[in-house]
């Protein structure tokens, strides 16, 4: 059975949790005509841990780049803060982007890729130390702090692309499966320091991952996407509390009926069944 061609309803950010960002009838066509997303609406809570699950292709790292500016919308709006156009007049210290690679500057130590965004932004190495140093304790990395990229371990270059990403206290942090390439140990100890770091400066996320255990371990939201092109077809709430790092919840029968829930709606949007 096809997708429905109808736009999905805008989902609601939680209650307690006012609006950062809306997303209203979002569509993308590549230059080639190909359309990505399509009527895509959504809305995302000030605090939200929200992730993003599809198939591949359905428009997830689409519709980063799109929130980041670095791609326009074909059709629709994205506002920021329920007031302003995203990408007008949003400076660029309140949205920060992990992308899949950490992208580190391999001629900068640990700590001039974690201040470059700072420098760009006109701050002088003396008057940014303190902040850069506490980005690096955030994420465990202080003692890498002069270290070059090409030393570290992937987990480590991970680490050190978020704290470039929280160095300037963004509002909203993109996370475009920045774990997929590591071992699952590692990742489970990022996903841990990832959710101490997201509790600790209450910023919203928007999360992509091809994991439905790590969707519902780290979100209090996922959002389930149609394949190409891209809706929102279902969204789960995870009523889970906080911290979830001490192993009970990914052990429980309710972790268990989450997971159940989410392969559910995924594999209904495979088949076209909203």
């Amino acid at each position: 059975m096809a997708a429905a061609t109808h736009a999905a309803p805008a989902a609601a950010a939680l209650p307690e949790d006012r609006p950062l960002v809306k997303i209203e009838r979002v569509g993308k066509r590549l230059a080639d005509g190909t359309p990505v997303l399509r009527d895509f609406s959504l809305e995302v809570g000030e605090h939200d841990f929200l992730t993003l699950l599809g198939p591949t292709g359905c428009g997830k790292s689409t519709l980063l780049r799109l929130l980041a500016g670095l791609s326009p919308a074909t059709t629709g709006k994205v506002t920021w803060a329920a007031h302003r156009t995203l990408g007008a007049s949003r400076t660029d210290r309140e949205l920060a982007f992990v992308f899949r690679e950490p992208a580190l500057q391999p001629w900068g130590t640990v700590f001039e890729n974690v201040f470059l965004p700072l420098r760009l932004s006109g701050m002088t190495r003396h008057r940014a130390d303190e902040t850069v140093r506490d980005a690096l304790a955030a994420v465990g990395v202080s003692r890498h702090a002069e270290a070059y990229p090409r030393e570290l371990a992937p987990g480590v270059q991970v680490r050190v692309a978020i704290a470039r990403a929280i160095v300037t206290q963004p509002r909203l942090v993109l996370m475009d499966e920045p774990f997929g390439a590591l071992d699952a140990m590692t990742r489970a100890r990022l996903n841990d320091d990832l959710l101490a770091v997201w509790k600790t400066h209450r910023f919203a996320v928007i999360f992509v991952t091809r994991s439905v255990l790590d969707s519902v371990y780290l979100s209090n939201r996922v959002v389930v996407l149609s394949p190409r092109p891209g809706q929102v077809v279902r969204e789960l709430r995870i009523h889970e509390p906080y911290p979830r790092a001490n192993g009970d919840f990914q052990v429980s029968s309710r972790f268990n009926e989450h997971v159940k829930a989410v392969q559910r709606a995924l594999q209904a949007s495979m088949l076209g069944v909203a």
